[in-house]
């Protein structure tokens, strides 16, 4: 490990996660909780949803869950902070009002971001740079853990100025950090996978309709309908594929949501394809759980196709033969990882065209169900081990 602590980190410090939207996206939630699992001391986690994270697990894995004060909630506050950034030329005031809880006196001597793809969406990123400058100019240390970036983002001057402010940068997969290594120097780069690859499982029980080892997870969000090029095409392609796996095979099919947001709740589509093909009796829809809950019900399926990334990351580490639908470099740099190549693994949403790309796909994975099983259950415990492996950053940046 090449980072060296320089004690600022010290013993009683607790560590803050920062970035993270809230557990009714079950990928933040494991990856919250998969990295308080692994810290070397306990973690504050600043969230902008603090009621959907009191929902599930997190109560129990955090020293301290904290909401941010949203400066939206009062336009009198939203107008002050607009005039301190426009006018006054102050940026990360909009920033300190947020953060106050884990700011100035109260400041940790190290702040984690985390959230995975933050950078892949246009709206995070001043939010992403003004929180890290902050943290900076107040005296901490910044490390952004577990993230995909596109190699094109990168390129830009402002985004690679922000990412070389980091004492660390985690990517989780290699075209990302392939794609870091011309912005960053060495000694503050690493590459491990995603903490959620060490999620714990917990078991519910099977719905009705639900047939042991021979049932077929499906996960859509409206993430990758918003990403399609031509219009219908997604809903298209995930009924076609319904309609096959019923009239091709004797497997059921659940349904199975990841994230529950309002305005980008996976169960609005679900919804729409399970009342579609409910009169079958041979198609479940799954109701929303923990991160570890549905982690239960994917690593039951025999085989997962799944949008979300965090879906497709249970179903990995489950061993369970997985197709994944996706629309940027996370879904491809992972499988990249996993297998060798991303071809017939990934579904890139943007270059579906008709209506059976999913049901070829998903025929060939069905023709190779055995090795493709196999080659997860080789690469699998090393895979994890090097997960465990991050935790030796944090440790460095935190002089241990």
């Amino acid at each position: 490990m090449r980072i060296s602590g320089d004690g600022n980190c010290m013993k009683h410090d607790k560590i803050v996660l920062y970035m993270h939207a809230g557990s009714d996206n079950h990928g933040s939630e494991a990856i919250a909780g998969c990295l308080c699992r692994m810290l070397p001391r306990p973690a504050v986690l600043i969230t902008s949803r603090k009621a959907e994270d009191d929902r599930y697990s997190l109560p129990g894995l955090c020293a301290e869950i904290i909401e941010e004060r949203h400066v939206e909630a009062s336009l009198p506050v939203h107008a002050f902070y607009y005039i301190r950034k426009h006018f006054l030329h102050d940026p990360e005031s909009y920033m300190r009002y947020r953060y106050r809880a884990v700011c100035g006196k109260r400041l940790h001597a190290l702040n984690i971001s985390i959230g995975g793809d933050n950078y892949c969406y246009e709206n995070m990123l001043e939010r992403l740079i003004m929180s890290n400058r902050m943290f900076h100019r107040q005296g901490a240390k910044t490390l952004l853990y577990g993230c995909s970036i596109e190699p094109e983002l990168i390129k830009r001057p402002d985004i690679a100025e922000d990412l070389r402010l980091y004492d660390a940068v985690v990517a989780r997969e290699s075209i990302t950090w392939e794609a870091l290594r011309q912005a960053l120097p060495p000694e503050r780069l690493f590459l491990y996978p995603d903490p959620a690859f060490l999620l714990e499982t917990e078991y519910l029980p099977l719905p009705a309709g639900w047939k042991e080892n021979k049932t077929v997870g499906l996960n859509i969000s409206p993430m990758i309908v918003e990403n399609e090029k031509k219009a219908g095409v997604v809903m298209e392609n995930y009924a076609a594929l319904l309609s096959h796996i019923l009239e091709q095979t004797d497997f059921s099919v659940a349904l199975i949501p990841h994230v529950v947001w309002k305005g980008g709740d996976d169960r609005k589509p679900l919804r729409s394809l399970y009342e579609r093909f409910a009169g079958t009796g041979r198609v479940v829809l799954v109701e929303d759980a923990s991160a570890a809950e549905l982690k239960g019900f994917i690593a039951r399926c025999r085989f997962f196709v799944g949008a979300r990334t965090h879906a497709t990351i249970a179903a990995y580490s489950s061993c369970v033969p997985t197709l994944a639908a996706g629309y940027s470099v996370k879904a491809r740099g992972i499988a990249k990882d996993l297998f060798g190549s991303d071809e017939h693994y990934v579904i890139t949403v943007q270059q579906m065209e008709k209506g059976e790309e999913l049901v070829r796909a998903f025929e060939w994975l069905l023709e190779r169900e055995t090795s493709v099983r196999d080659r997860l259950q080789q690469v699998m415990p090393e895979y994890r081990e090097r997960a465990k492996k991050g935790a030796d950053v944090i440790r460095a940046l935190c002089g241990e």
